[in-house]
């Protein structure tokens, strides 16, 4: 089950039967599956990607990318893996959808930070 023992204590003191808390456990875990989906489509068969990113020696505030790949899996409401540019990679550690144009990835070491991602340079 998705809830820790806490959590699924608090739920049945607000008054959710054991077959509820279960159904909200699975809704969680179907929805992270489905974001997860989402967010990988949202870098396939794209070339370029734009982000808000720091990146050091640049001026700008947005930055343009060359992606290879976004590959995420699962785990409860857990979404991690890795995403590749054409040069480098970065490990992920959350996501979420904001639009059909921006997500946003939390994203591992050598950036640690969350950074959206849109297919247009307008839409950040």
């Amino acid at each position: 089950m998705h809830f820790s023992q806490r959590e699924q204590q608090a739920l049945a003191e607000a008054g959710l039967s054991t077959d509820e808390i279960a159904a909200a456990s699975e809704a969680v875990v179907a929805a992270t599956d489905e974001a997860a989906t989402t967010l990988e489509g949202f870098f396939a068969d794209r070339e370029t990607v734009y982000s808000d990113m720091e990146m050091a020696h640049s001026a700008s505030d947005v930055q343009e990318h060359a992606v290879d790949y976004l590959d995420l899996f699962t785990h409860a409401d857990d979404i991690r893996g890795y995403l590749r540019f054409d040069s480098w990679g970065v490990p992920v550690e959350g996501g979420r959808v904001l639009s059909e144009d921006v997500v946003e990835l939390t994203l591992g070491p050598t950036v640690d930070g969350r950074v959206r991602f849109a297919h247009d340079d307008g839409a950040l």
